[in-house]
Formats: structure tokens, C-alpha cells, sequence
């Protein structure tokens, strides 16, 4: 199973929310689709390399007709990054254009894991996928700012103290709850779990433990296990494996 396939991106608006590969992953998709748009509610890294043409402008929903694809579209640059739409105009998007969105819906400052703050994730409402990313190689690693992006949040979802290391329990915990990686999924959207940076066998035996915990706890179809610096799904794990 290739990466569109394993994340269901291969149509309509998948937004990726969480730490330790998100633009990696919507890099990959974007050069994996036919049509795709590339955008976010947040703020984002340039990206123009990644992509056929980035377009500034306030008007997604009108320029998005005649290409080049992939294409990224953003309304504002600001320094070493772009700006994010608001979650209506990415709706509006999605309603003018017939392939693929792509959205980085939050950020994590380059950190292996997350849970969201309050005013996160930016999540369009006509989300169709919701894709929480974390790399399995926060396992081992201390729960401080290094590794964690609001490592006090992570702490507080589950039974770690700040400074202790990271269990894959603790990975799960993040990714299933409604207060972490399922944060402010929109009804009818479909969550699929993406555990990043699995470069070997102890990372895969990691993340094979992650995910069993997760499906067991959260009501997802599959959790996707990936090398996406390659773009390589190494496994999907369901609730029948």
C-alpha cells in the first residue's frame, strides 16, 4: 500500500496535525497526486521547492483553475514562512476545486511529538481525512521541550512527569485522546494515525506496540506506520491484525 492510499488522500481535504513529519507527509502526497493543492491554517516553512508553483493570494477558491499542479497556495508570506487561511476560506477551497487538499492544520516546532493548545488544531470543517502524525522515535527520549512540543500537555494526558522518558504507552495515550491527536476532528472526518520514522526493527517493534494500543482505544481503521523521509509506508495496521 503507497502513501495515498494508506492515508485515504486521494481525494477531497486531508489535513495533517501532530509532530515529527507532518510537512514531510504532505510533501510526499503533494508529489504523489494528480491535482493536488498544498495549503494550511497555520503558519508554514517555504515550501516552493516542494511544489510546481506557489501562489500568494486572498483568493484560493479563484485561482486555483489553471494550475501548474501541485500547487501551493498561501495568502500571505511573512519572513521564512507563509501564513495560513482561515478554516472557512480552506472550505471554500475545497468546495471550487476537484482534487486533492493537502493542509498543514498545526505546528510542533520540528519536535518528535505534541498535543495541541487551545487554539488548536485548525481544522476545516469539510475535513475529510484528519491525520495524526508522531515519530516513534520520541520512545526512549525525556518528556522536555527538546522532544515534545508542550511537553506539560503531554504530561498531563498521561501518567508521566515532565523529565521522564517517553514510554510507547505514553505515544499511544497522545494519539488516541480527544485532547491530543483526535483534537477537534470534525464529524464525518476519518482519523488514520501515522507513526513516523520507523527506520529499523526496533522502531517498527515500537510501533506496532503504539498502534495496537491505539486502535484499542480510539474508534480508527488503521494505524500507518511509515518511513516518509522515503515516502515509505512500512506497515498498516488494523484492528484485525
Amino acid at each position: 500500500m503507497d502513501v495515498v492510499e494508506a492515508l485515504s488522500a486521494d481525494a477531497g481535504t486531508t489535513c495533517l496535525v501532530g509532530a515529527g513529519g507532518k510537512k514531510t507527509t504532505l510533501y510526499a502526497l503533494a508529489g504523489a497526486l494528480d491535482r493536488a493543492v498544498l495549503t494550511a491554517t497555520v503558519r508554514i516553512p517555504i515550501f516552493d521547492r516542494q511544489v510546481a508553483e506557489v501562489r500568494v493570494t486572498d483568493g484560493p477558491a479563484t485561482a486555483v483553475d489553471t494550475g501548474p499542479f501541485p500547487l501551493g497556495l498561501v495568502p500571505e508570506r511573512e519572513g521564512d514562512r507563509y501564513l495560513g487561511y482561515d478554516t472557512g476560506t480552506v472550505d471554500e477551497l475545497a468546495a471550487a476545486h476537484d482534487g486533492p487538499i493537502l493542509v498543514k492544520a498545526d505546528g510542533a516546532r520540528t519536535r518528535e511529538l505534541k498535543a495541541p493548545g487551545d487554539r488548536e488544531p485548525q481544522l476545516p470543517a469539510t475535513a475529510d481525512v484528519v491525520v495524526p502524525v508522531a515519530s516513534v522515535h520520541a520512545v526512549g527520549r525525556p518528556l522536555e521541550e527538546g522532544t515534545v512540543h508542550r511537553p506539560e500537555r503531554v504530561a498531563a494526558l498521561t501518567e508521566l512527569s515532565l523529565g521522564d522518558p517517553i514510554t510507547p504507552a505514553a505515544v499511544a495515550t497522545v494519539l488516541a485522546s480527544e485532547h491530543g491527536g483526535l483534537a477537534g476532528v470534525p464529524d464525518g472526518a476519518t482519523a488514520i494515525p501515522l507513526l513516523n520514522k520507523v527506520d529499523d526493527a526496533d522502531d517498527e517493534r515500537i510501533a506496532r506496540e503504539i498502534a495496537r494500543t491505539v486502535l484499542a482505544a480510539a474508534d480508527v481503521p488503521r494505524v500507518v506506520l511509515a518511513r516518509m523521509a522515503d515516502a515509505e509506508v512500512v506497515d498498516v495496521v488494523t484492528g484485525v491484525d
